[in-house]
C-alpha cells in the first residue's frame, strides 16, 4: 500500500489492550517529544476502539502534565476484536487522515502489534508500536513497558504475605498474571524469596513441590510462599492438598489478579517508556512505518512489526536453576 506523504507534521498515539504502569509516561514523552520537533500531536481515546468512534483529540504540553507517575493510562484502552475487519479498520483509518493526521504511535502488546500490522499493510497510514504490556512476553525485546512495575508488585505482596504467614507458619500460593508467559512469575519469585515458583514453560510434578516445601519445614522454615503462574491455575487444588497432607499446614491460595497492572511505574519502566518513545518519533519523522521499538542489551533499536511477531519469547532456564536451587 502507497504511505502518505512522509513529511507530515501530524501524528496520533494511542494505548490498546491491557494496561501498563509506564504507558502514562510513554505518552507523555511521546507528545512532548513530538511537539519539541515541531509536529501537532493528537491522542486517541479507548484504543482502537476510540479511533473507530473519532474519539480523537489535539494534545499540548499541559495535556500530558503530573502523569509521568501515574499508572494506568490517561488515554485510557480498552479491546476491540471487530478492528480485524478491514471496513472497520478502514473507517478509523479515515478518521485520522481525514484531519490530515497521517502518522499513528500504538502502544500495546501482542494484539495490538496485529494492528499496526494490519494498518501497515492493508492502508495508507505511517504506523509505529511500543511494547506495552506486563506480561514481558514479546520474544524480540528484552523487556516491554509494565513488566518490571508488575514485578515490584508482586514483590511487594510476598513480602506483606511473609509477614502474616510467618506468623501463623502457614502455607500461601501466590497466583499471578502469565497465562502463556511466566516471566512475571519467575522473576518476582527470585525477587521475593519464593520457596517455589510454577510457571507455564515447565512441567509441574506436585509430589516433588509438596517434598520440597515439607523438607523446608522439616530444615526449620516457619512459612512457604509458591508462586504460581496463571496458566497453571488447574494445579491450585491438587497443590493445596497435597501440600497440606505432607506438611499437616494450612495452606491458603491468593490472586494478584488486576493489582499487577495499577500502581506507580518504577524508574525502570518510566525511563524504557521515555527511550522507546522518542525513538518512535523519530521514526515518524523519517517517513518510516511498520516498524516497532524494542530493546537489547540496553540499547534501543526498531524492527519491523513482522519481524517483532514473529520471534517467540524463549524462557530463562538458567533463572529457573537459580530460583530451584537458591529457594530451598
Amino acid at each position: 500500500m502507497a504511505k502518505v506523504n512522509s513529511k507530515s507534521k501530524k501524528f496520533a498515539v494511542l494505548t490498546s489492550g491491557g494496561d501498563a504502569s509506564g504507558m502514562n509516561a510513554c505518552v507523555r514523552a511521546c507528545v512532548r517529544y513530538g511537539l519539541n520537533h515541531g509536529f501537532e500531536v493528537y491522542g486517541v481515546k479507548h484504543g482502537y476502539k476510540g479511533l473507530v468512534n473519532d474519539e480523537i483529540f489535539k494534545m499540548e504540553y499541559s495535556s500530558v502534565s503530573n502523569c509521568v507517575h501515574a499508572g494506568g493510562t490517561i488515554l485510557r484502552s480498552s479491546r476491540c476484536p471487530e478492528f480485524i475487519d478491514p471496513e472497520v479498520m478502514q473507517k478509523a483509518v479515515n478518521n485520522l487522515l481525514d484531519k490530515g493526521i497521517e502518522n499513528l504511535i500504538v502502544i500495546g502488546g501482542d494484539g495490538s502489534f496485529r494492528g499496526v500490522e494490519a494498518m501497515h499493510e492493508q492502508t495508507r497510514l505511517n504506523v509505529i508500536g511500543i511494547p506495552g504490556t506486563i506480561d514481558n512476553d514479546m520474544g524480540y525485546t528484552d523487556s516491554t513497558i509494565g513488566f518490571d512495575t508488575a514485578c515490584n508488585t508482586v514483590v511487594d505482596a510476598i513480602l506483606k504475605l511473609r509477614d502474616t504467614i510467618t506468623s501463623h507458619d502457614r502455607i500461601m500460593i501466590l497466583e499471578v498474571m502469565g497465562r502463556e508467559c511466566g516471566n512475571i512469575a519467575l522473576n518476582s519469585a527470585v525477587a521475593g524469596g519464593a520457596e517455589y515458583v510454577i510457571v507455564p514453560e515447565v512441567p509441574t510434578d506436585v509430589d516433588e513441590v509438596a517434598k520440597t516445601i515439607k523438607d523446608g519445614f522439616d530444615r526449620g522454615k516457619s512459612s512457604a510462599i509458591i508462586v504460581l503462574a496463571e496458566g497453571k491455575t488447574e494445579l491450585t487444588d491438587e497443590l493445596t492438598q497435597k501440600i497440606s497432607d505432607a506438611t499437616g499446614r494450612r495452606v491458603n491460595h491468593m490472586a494478584l489478579k488486576w493489582m499487577q497492572r495499577g500502581g506507580n511505574p518504577t524508574v525502570e519502566d518510566r525511563v524504557l517508556a521515555a527511550k522507546m518513545a522518542c525513538r518512535a518519533v523519530e521514526l515518524i519523522e523519517c517517513g518510516q512505518s511498520g516498524r516497532v521499538i524494542g530493546i537489547k542489551g540496553g540499547e534501543i533499536f526498531d524492527t519491523t512489526v513482522l519481524e517483532a511477531l514473529a520471534c517467540k519469547k524463549g524462557f530463562d532456564e538458567k533463572l529457573y536453576e537459580i530460583a530451584q536451587i537458591i529457594s530451598r
